[in-house]
């Protein structure tokens, strides 16, 4: 392995981390604070969409260049909204409902939907690959939610519903900006993106609250907002420079193993055989998807 590679595959690894553990951050702030999930949202889409424009400025990218065109305009609209804003907010209300191990690994779904969306538009069968990562998938939910008893659910349902929320979200948020992602700079259309999600969320705000934080919760929303919105993205980019995308694409299983691993560690959460099963086979649809990502 080239030094390039391990330089690649280190960076990858860095970013996902960073997304898994700013889930557990997140999970604790709900827990020991008076912070409330769509105040957290909407934080974190206000002030990393700014970054990343002023980031994206600072590099001499022209960010006012997608409004120019009206259908661009329209189609960065409907990515911030009908993708970016039930996507993060979906999210951390599973996390709220549930924990951060779950709440990722059930967002993990979202290839899954859009596996069964590619096939019912284009009205193709799934190929032997695709099938076999929609029937892990279930499978591994049905293990994850129930954690063997069928007479009752390890999870609540409110926590399954926000989590299968977020997989369906995550699944608009990558098919909605395919055209914008070609034409423009990534990092423009993701921070317009957050930014125009966060908008609509600005009347939770209630900045009255701040003093009532104690300086875990401030360095808690900055890691969110830093590491876990602003560096795991800029990683994300950079690993692609180094690593081919359906690598990159498996290392992505980095990010609910460290939400696992720090919840379980810091937070007392624990998870029965049937139920870390469930999590390795919904993890493994991301490696059979990657190594058929055509």
């Amino acid at each position: 392995m080239d030094s390039k590679t391990k330089k690649g595959l280190l960076i990858a690894i860095s970013g996902a981390a960073c997304w898994g553990a700013s889930g557990t951050v997140a999970e604790y702030l709900f827990a020991a604070t008076k912070i409330q999930p769509m105040w957290l949202v909407t934080v974190r889409l206000l002030v990393a969409g700014l970054l990343l424009l002023l980031l994206a400025k600072l590099r001499k990218i022209d960010v006012f260049a997608v409004w120019r065109r009206p259908r661009s305009a329209v189609q960065l609209l409907l990515f911030a909204l009908l993708g970016m804003l039930p996507s993060q907010s979906a999210y951390f209300m599973a996390v709220k409902t549930g924990n951060a191990p779950t709440a990722t690994v059930i967002q993990f779904l979202g290839p899954i939907f859009i596996i069964l969306y590619l096939s019912v538009s284009r009205k193709v069968v799934p190929t032997k690959p695709d099938a076999l990562s929609v029937g892990l998938a279930v499978l591994g939910t049905f293990f994850l939610v129930t954690g063997g008893h069928l007479d009752k659910l390890a999870l609540s349902s409110s926590a399954i519903l926000w989590g299968v929320a977020a997989g369906l979200a995550q699944a608009s948020y990558t098919l909605l900006p395919g055209k914008l992602l070609k034409d423009y700079d990534e990092m423009t259309i993701v921070g317009w993106g957050m930014l125009l999600a966060g908008i609509p969320l600005s009347g939770n705000l209630g900045w009255t609250a701040l003093p009532q934080f104690n300086v875990s919760s401030y360095l808690g929303i900055a890691f969110i907002i830093i590491f876990g919105t602003m560096v795991a993205y800029f990683f994300y980019l950079l690993s692609l420079r180094y690593l081919k995308p359906s690598t990159t694409g498996m290392l992505s299983s980095f990010e609910p193993l460290t939400a696992t691993f720090l919840s379980v560690l810091f937070l007392g959460v624990t998870f029965n055989w049937v139920q870390a099963l469930g999590i390795g086979l919904i993890i493994s649809t991301v490696f059979i998807s990657s190594r058929t990502s055509k």
